[in-house]
Formats: C-alpha cells, structure tokens, sequence
C-alpha cells in the first residue's frame, strides 16, 4: 500500500452550504474498506493567520474576544483570515495592525498548521513578529477586543493551564516558546 494514495473514492459531491467566508460539502464515497459513505468538508476561503509578537523584553500581545460559535471568551494570539490571492505575510502585517496597533520590522513564519483536518481543509500559517512599534488599532467592525500585553513567560503558563484553547495559538505559542529554548 503507498501511504500517498487517496484509498477514498468519490462518488458524488454536494454543495451545501456556500458564504463569503466558507462553503460546505457533502461527498457520497466509497471508504477504503469499499463500502458506501458519506463526509463532509468545510472549506475555508481564506488562510488563518496568527502572529506571536515578541518585544525586546519578551512581552508579547493576546487579543480577547468572545467566539460566537463557542458561545464562550476567548484569549488568543492576534490573528484573522488572509484572503487566499493575497501573500500570507502581507495578510499577517495587516492582521497585526488591525488588532494590535503593532508594526514589526523583522517577520519569521514558524509553523504551518491545519487546524482541523478531519473536517476542514483550512491551512494556517503563524508568524513571529519582533522589533516592534506602537500605533493605532483598526478593529474591524465585527470586532471588540480587549488587548493584553504580558510577558512571553506568562503566556506559556495560561496555555498550560488551558486559559488559551484555540489551536492556532496553543501551536504558536509552543512552537515560539521551543524556538526561544523557554
């Protein structure tokens, strides 16, 4: 068996649902045992895109926001949607900007990561943003933040602790805190 091939068949595809932001299908298959099924894929129509600032004193940036699909607040790293045409980088220089205020001049992608590949194909991608300036926010009228600076240190123990949940910034934070030997 080649660990590369597709042992799904499909039979038929089903849009279910379409938006600016997603659409969802409905595949009728053939599992790879060969008998009928069904799945479903979510399908992003942007990038997810987040970004670890690090100032020289190893404070970093979370943005609070309640999610309401989880019906829950949320601590998260800055992060939103980069529109598939447009570079990932230039998506996560806006995306910081808009949430934060903060322009870097030093950019690093540390991880590409699917963020729920059972269902979605959606594909992020997370940054580490350093020498930093301050500026003005440009929330989105979707928005309503809370912005926290706090030291990188901090951060890590909330993600230990399971204060921060969602899996852009739990990887993000990890990969970073490796990257930095914490």
């Amino acid at each position: 068996m080649d660990a590369h091939s597709n042992p799904w068949t499909k039979v038929s595809t089903k849009k279910i649902y379409d938006n600016p932001w997603i659409e969802l299908e409905e595949f009728q298959v053939l599992t790879p045992a060969g008998t009928p099924g069904i799945y479903g894929k979510v399908h992003f129509k942007n990038k997810a895109i987040g970004i670890i600032p690090i100032d020289k004193e190893m404070n970093t940036w979370l943005v609070g926001q309640y999610r309401f699909p989880l019906d829950e607040y949320s601590w998260e790293i800055p992060m939103g949607g980069g529109p598939l045409e447009i570079d990932i980088l230039d998506s996560a220089k806006r995306e910081l900007k808009e949430e934060t205020g903060l322009s870097a001049t030093k950019w690093t992608n540390i991880l590409r990561i699917h963020t729920s590949n059972s269902v979605t194909d959606e594909e992020g991608f997370i940054f580490l943003a350093e020498d930093l300036t301050e500026g003005k926010t440009e929330f989105e009228e979707t928005e309503q933040l809370i912005i926290r600076k706090l030291p990188f240190g901090e951060v890590l123990e909330m993600a230990m602790r399971g204060e921060i949940t969602d899996s852009l910034s739990l990887a993000g934070i990890f990969k970073a805190a490796r990257l930095m030997n914490l």
